[in-house]
């Protein structure tokens, strides 16, 4: 191995010429003609017995070259990285610029960590909001289990909003009948809206047993066969029900919860509030924190850590919802998403969190921090009890140098945040690189009747965040490479798939 050339390229990234003389190049392409001459047909011999001369003078002489570079490249890039005293943070960017009899010489990208330049890091400020919980927000906790508490029953009267309409239907387009139009013994929650402009208003007023055509009109957003169409339901109403709600009293405490009083039912949902609200006013500090410790740090990041840390947030998004019985395509296909648009978020995503590693990285050298045999020791114990697996499985699944970096970058984010104060916000400054907005998902289009369903739908999926949006939103979030390992061990790497990956200049964090 000859390194060739060194250029410093853009955005803290080396370019690296690097050259594999004739005799190393050769064996490569021996071992690879040994490892695949039994599956090569050459007429006049058995299978696996044609001498390697034949097989390229019959299939060309590069017929095993591509297989020899990807033999051969990654001892060299690594020791490339040696000579040169260069620590890549991704893989590198691999180009052949020539491969044959004489060698092999390709080009390397280096990715390097870059230097980071940290301004103000103790004594930020962020507002903070009050956990303060009133007897009206205790109300609302109360409401769903007064829902769940509420029975129907049925009335001898007109309809009217509120109730529940129990209702056949079948709608008409021109006298035909259309697809999704029809419907029996649906219970229908008059001014829910969950019907098409019109049609709960047209069953108020309507007693059991009543039937009656009702002209309306769909909206523009729905499926283009009935958007914007005049269409006649004819619909009967077979019964008429009212909730009843319960009487709010120690009786209705003890029916819906362990509690033996309205009072203790209370105390306690609005004690679990708090505690809710509290945490989330914590975590939404600790954010902007976390915000300002980034517009305050100067490091020139390559786009190539920044992609790379992209491409494993999909696939470990894609593994996510696979584990979960589902074909990847098919969903975001259910959910109206682009590969395209899961991608820019994850970019934005991996951007603030390798640029927030970098900040506590510094800040961690900067506060002369360090992590404990004893602190390493109980982390592993808890990891271990927190999997329910042996401590030794988790060390043998858990790189030390892994455990240890998470545990100085928690106690750096923790420095931080014990040194920030409760307070105004500074002006935001002007955003360092242009990061594209989130693009919003297109709403669901709606079947012709059952309007109710699909609008949940539709407004479930504009507000769902996937994980990539929710991750960008909280760095914090990402698990670290201690407990990823930690959660599944069967999938670390051998000590040979390590070196493996180690000679290709992967790096796990930045």
């Amino acid at each position: 191995m000859n390194v060739t050339s060194k250029k410093q390229g853009e955005h803290n990234t080396v370019e690296l010429t690097i050259e594999v003389d004739a005799q190393t190049f050769d064996q490569a392409v021996n071992q690879v003609y040994l490892r695949k001459r039994g599956r090569i047909n050459v007429p006049g011999f058995r299978r696996g017995k044609a001498p390697r001369k034949i097989v390229e003078a019959m299939y060309g002489a590069g017929i095993f070259y591509e297989d020899a570079v990807q033999e051969v490249y990654p001892a060299a890039y690594e020791e490339a990285l040696a000579q040169e005293k260069l620590e890549p943070a991704a893989y590198p960017r691999i180009q052949v610029e020539k491969v044959d009899r004489d060698g092999l010489v390709f080009q390397a990208t280096v990715a390097l960590k870059p230097e980071v330049k940290l301004a103000q890091y103790k004594g930020l400020t962020a507002p903070k909001s009050a956990a303060a919980v009133t007897d009206a927000d205790i109300d609302g906790e109360l409401a769903p289990y007064i829902q769940r508490a509420t029975r129907l029953v049925s009335v001898k009267r007109k309809a009217k909003k509120g109730d529940t309409a129990v209702i056949d239907f079948e709608g008409f387009d021109n006298g035909v009948p259309f697809q999704g139009g029809k419907g029996e013994n649906y219970p229908l929650e008059l001014g829910s809206g969950s019907f098409i402009p019109g049609f709960e208003d047209g069953v108020v007023g309507m007693k059991a047993g009543e039937e009656k055509d009702l002209d309306v009109t769909f909206p523009e957003e729905y499926t283009p066969e009935l958007a914007g169409k005049s269409v006649v339901f004819k619909v009967k109403v077979r019964e008429v029900k009212e909730p009843q709600k319960p009487e709010l009293d120690d009786e209705f405490a003890k029916d819906v919860s362990e509690f033996d009083t309205l009072a203790d039912l209370r105390r306690d949902l609005g004690e679990k509030l708090k505690d809710r609200r509290e945490s989330q006013a914590k975590a939404d500090f600790e954010r902007a924190i976390t915000d300002q410790l980034i517009d305050n740090m100067e490091a020139d990041v390559s786009d190539m850590i920044i992609q790379q840390r992209a491409d494993r947030m999909m696939e470990d998004y894609a593994a996510q919802v696979q584990s979960q019985g589902m074909a990847f395509d098919q969903y975001l296909a259910m959910m109206g998403l682009s590969t395209d648009l899961l991608r820019m978020q994850a970019v934005e995503s991996a951007k603030k969190r390798v640029l927030n590693e970098l900040a506590l990285d510094a800040v961690a050298k900067a506060e002369e921090l360090a992590v404990s045999e004893e602190e390493k020791t109980e982390e592993y114990e808890r990891l271990a009890k927190e999997y329910d697996m042996e401590v030794d499985k988790v060390k043998a699944a858990v790189a030390g140098e892994d455990l240890e970096r998470d545990l100085l970058r928690k106690k750096a984010a923790q420095f931080v945040f014990d040194n920030a104060k409760e307070g105004k916000a500074p002006a935001k400054k002007a955003p360092k690189a242009e990061a594209g907005e989130p693009a919003k998902k297109p709403a669901a289009k709606k079947p012709a009747a059952k309007k109710a369903s699909a609008k949940k739908t539709a407004e479930d999926e504009t507000t769902e965040k996937s994980p990539a949006q929710k991750a960008a939103e909280d760095e914090t979030t990402e698990k670290s490479p201690a407990k990823k390992a930690a959660e599944d061990e069967t999938t670390e790497k051998s000590p040979a798939q390590k070196a493996a990956a180690k000679k290709s200049g992967k790096k796990t964090e930045a």
